[in-house]
Parts: C-alpha cells; structure tokens; sequence
C-alpha cells in the first residue's frame, strides 16, 4: 500500500532558490589540502599509464579525503541533495586530467554505473542532436532542458567548457514541489503517488512509477515529463486529465523563481545531485562556432553506499547494468 505523506517537509531538503541565492552553503570549496591530496593521486594514477574512466579507487588513493567523501555523501542523502565542488583549476590540468580527477573523486564517492546499452561510463553533454524528436536524448541539444531525473542514486557533471551565453544549470528541491502541491491543490498527491509510464532514456519500452514516493521516511520523486508522454503513447493510454492536471501544476511549480536555484558551471566546477531529491535542469544556450571551443561537460552516475531504500513500487534503477 502507497502511503502518502500528508504534512509539509521541513529541513534542509525543502531548500527553496529565493532561499540559498546570494549564500555559499551549497559550495564545496576544495582546500589547498585536499587539492594536493587529489593531485598526487593524479600524478599516481599517471605513473600507472591510466586515465578516466579505466581506472578504480587503488588507482587513485586519496586517504587524506575520507572525511571530506563522507561529508558530501551526507549532504547528498541527508542535507539539501545537491552541492557544487569548487577548487579544480581548469587552466591546470587539461580535459584529460580534469575528467580523471573528476572520476577519482567519483570512485571514492561511490561506484560509477553505465549511462547507455554501449556500456560508457563517462557521458559527454555537448549539444550534437535534433531537439524536435522526442526520442533524442535531451541533453544532446542546445535547446532548453527540461527538468528531470536521471536513472541512478546520484548525477555529476563537470564543466569543461561554457558556451557562448547561456546554459546555465539549475535546480529544484523535490520537497520544495511536493509542499507547493500540498498547499495548493492536496486532492492531485493521490495522482502523483500513482503509477504513470515513463520511457526510460527514450527506448522502446516503459516502466510503471509513481512521481512521489514516500517510504521509510524519505520522500522521493522520479520525473521527466517528455518521458512520461512518450511512455503513455507506447503505452497507448492517454494521459487522463487529473494527470495533465497534476503535470501541469509540477511543471509550474519548477519554474517559478523563487523555487529554482540557478548557477553558472564554470570550467572545473563539479556539481553532484541525489536524483530522488533534486530535479536538475540547463537553460538554452548558443554555443561557439569552432568545435574546439563548444559547451562540454561530463557525466557520472554513481550508485551510493549510503542511497536510501525504495518502496516496491517505485522500482530504483542504477544505469543500464542493472
């Protein structure tokens, strides 16, 4: 039985953006300390003739960074469920050592999980597709992402490049959501912890899952309205009209500026989210005409040690191996 938590959440999770604009609680800056400890891995990793992503964590030994690692893995599952690490100096280290050093810290986070049926690791966000098929993958364009989830406990993307304007990333708190639905249309939470059909990743196929889940305390969400649509059409079940309503209402929802938190990536920021409690998001942008010089980031899925449990009904997924 779905149990559908009917009080407001309180606590560092239901952030709002009007909140943390203009504040620093959500950057991670690297010390000088932790700065050397990862270079020196670095440097160890390089000896060996390794580089992302074929390397684990003995490669890349950063003991010096335990607490540090367990620090972000608690804010990630227990705090705000984002934070952008700040610190790697982009005219230091090439793409090559940035993505290793990125990789590195990933390993020690957690254990990075494949992204596509072609088994990569690292993804590359550049905008390279055609954003009017709804079966491209949505972060291949330069137009507006819309928000969304992705299919493991918790979502990097490090910048190595910025466009030309625009592309700004941004962020939502699913408690945020979930308050501005109680308080203001409570009869559509029934809709929402109900199953819809979401096409993973543009596929073939659809998976039931309700939007919200609420199980052993923590509430989580999983969204991407383009995949919920095209999974309804594979489904051939129209969406109802209580479920256009409920899209509708979560849609404007994540849009209103003072539930966003927007941010520009720069070259060497690293942002981490948990994807049952942050919604992310990218603005359009225009990208450089020279190839050596376009909007770039990387990608990492990672599935946590310390990840929360989910409810039967709302089936986890750790990218396509599993």
């Amino acid at each position: 039985m779905k149990e559908i938590l009917n009080n407001r959440i309180d606590g560092e999770m239901a952030w709002k953006g009007c909140d943390l604009k203009g504040r620093s609680s959500w950057i991670y800056k690297l010390t000088d300390v932790e700065a050397e400890v990862l270079d020196r891995a670095l440097a160890n990793l390089k000896a060996k003739g390794l580089s992302a992503p074929n390397f684990d964590k003995k490669d890349f030994p950063i003991d010096g960074m335990k607490e540090s690692i367990a620090s972000i893995n608690e804010e990630l599952e227990n705090g705000k469920g984002f934070l952008l690490i700040r610190g790697l100096d982009a005219e230091k280290y090439n793409e090559e050592e940035l993505a290793s050093l990125y990789y590195g810290l990933g390993v020690h986070m957690g254990r990075p999980v494949t992204q596509n049926p072609k088994g990569d690791m690292l993804g590359v966000v550049k905008s390279v597709g055609d954003s009017s098929d709804k079966r491209t993958r949505v972060y291949e364009t330069n137009a507006y992402l819309p928000y969304h989830t992705d299919l493991s406990d918790v979502v990097g993307l490090l910048s190595l490049k910025k466009a030309k304007s625009g592309g700004m990333s941004s962020l939502v708190s699913a408690a945020a959501i979930y308050n501005a639905v109680l308080d203001e249309s409570p009869e559509l939470l029934e809709v929402l912890y109900s199953p819809f059909y979401f096409s993973h990743l543009g596929d073939e196929e659809y998976t039931p899952s309700p939007i919200f889940s609420n199980y052993q305390g923590k509430l989580s969400c999983r969204y991407l309205r383009q995949y919920i649509e095209l999974g309804h059409e594979l489904k051939c079940e129209p969406l109802s009209e209580k479920q256009k309503a409920a899209l509708d209402l979560v849609d404007d929802i994540i849009h209103r500026d003072e539930i966003k938190l927007d941010m520009m990536l720069e070259p060497g920021d690293i942002q981490f989210a948990n994807n049952y409690m942050v919604l992310h998001s990218r603005t359009g942008f225009e990208d450089f005409d020279e190839e050596g010089r376009k909007r770039k980031l990387l990608r990492l899925w990672l599935k946590m040690p310390n990840s929360r449990k989910l409810a039967p009904d709302f089936p986890g997924r750790n990218g396509f191996s599993e």
